[in-house]
């Protein structure tokens, strides 16, 4: 294996390491009933990891959005709790193309210096239609020791930073929700429609074929090199509703050969909690 992995894995590449002892395979999915979804169908091996309890931690979503980023603590405990060591090769999926929660966990993991994690292209769908095994039966696995979390390697943007962003011309604000929320005509989940002014849009599902899959590296770094010109990573962030599905780009823009930009975690849900100037197209 080579020392970097691509951040996508292909199912029947998948489907040949599935027997590795190294290798943690991750259910990632999330909404309505994941858990219970999760129990009657997965692929057989997976381990369930729940966006709310272990990727977030609840607070006022004035402060930190809908899906502020857990304790440094809280998320080490995770990583023990599901089995997870620094030796693990971790495979992820969820039932969204990854856009659901798969994504966000691979950022997480590489955030604190995993880099042995992948996300599963085409997910969950995907993979039982080349034939990988299903279960419903309970998945027993040993914990493992305190896993070592010492802090967020990647780049974060914080509101502050946002809204000095959004009008410095070296800087690019990238929104990858759906148009009809960008432009303020519908909100499924926050209080107030629109976006932040001066960003961009550039929905996440740009980043996937017709079938589901993630276009070519090749085409992702065409098409994110044009977005981005010659601006810094540093100046370059990207947001969602509530850094879930803005870490679907980051992971294209990573397959791209890209760099990573920052993440707003806080992303459309605390920008819009918090007496800032609003836009609608």
């Amino acid at each position: 294996m080579s020392a970097k992995l691509s951040p996508i894995i292909n199912p029947d590449e998948l489907l040949n390491i599935k027997d590795s002892s190294e290798l943690i395979l991750i259910d990632a999915r999330a909404g309505i009933n994941a858990q219970e979804n999760y129990q009657k169908e997965h692929l057989k091996g997976a381990r369930f990891v729940d966006l709310n309890e272990d990727l977030a931690t609840v607070e006022n979503p004035a402060n930190g959005g809908r899906h502020p980023l857990p304790s440094l603590e809280k998320f080490s405990q995770v990583l023990s709790k599901l089995g997870i060591s620094p030796l693990s090769r971790i495979v992820i999926y969820d039932d969204k193309n990854g856009s659901n929660a798969a994504a966000r966990f691979w950022w997480m993991l590489r955030a604190i210096g995993h880099e042995k994690v992948q996300v599963l292209n085409g997910g969950l769908q995907a993979a039982i239609q080349i034939g990988f095994p299903v279960s419903s039966e309970l998945e027993t696995f040993e914990l493992t020791e305190k896993y070592p979390v010492t802090e967020w390697k990647l780049a974060q943007a914080y509101i502050d930073e946002v809204e000095k962003a959004r009008n410095n011309d070296e800087s690019i604000v990238i929104d990858v929700r759906d148009k009809n929320r960008f432009d303020g005509l519908t909100e499924p989940l926050d209080l107030i429609a629109g976006h932040i002014p001066g960003a961009i849009n550039v929905p996440f599902s740009e980043n996937l074929n017709e079938d589901g899959v993630y276009k070519s590296a090749e085409v992702l770094a065409e098409k994110y090199s044009k977005i981005t010109g010659n601006k810094n990573p540093e100046n370059i962030i990207v947001h969602c509703g509530s850094g879930v599905t803005a870490c679907h780009t980051l992971l294209a823009m990573d397959y791209a050969g890209l760099a990573i930009p920052k993440l707003y975690v806080g992303s459309w849900s605390e920008w819009s909690r918090n007496d800032r100037e609003l836009a609608t197209k």
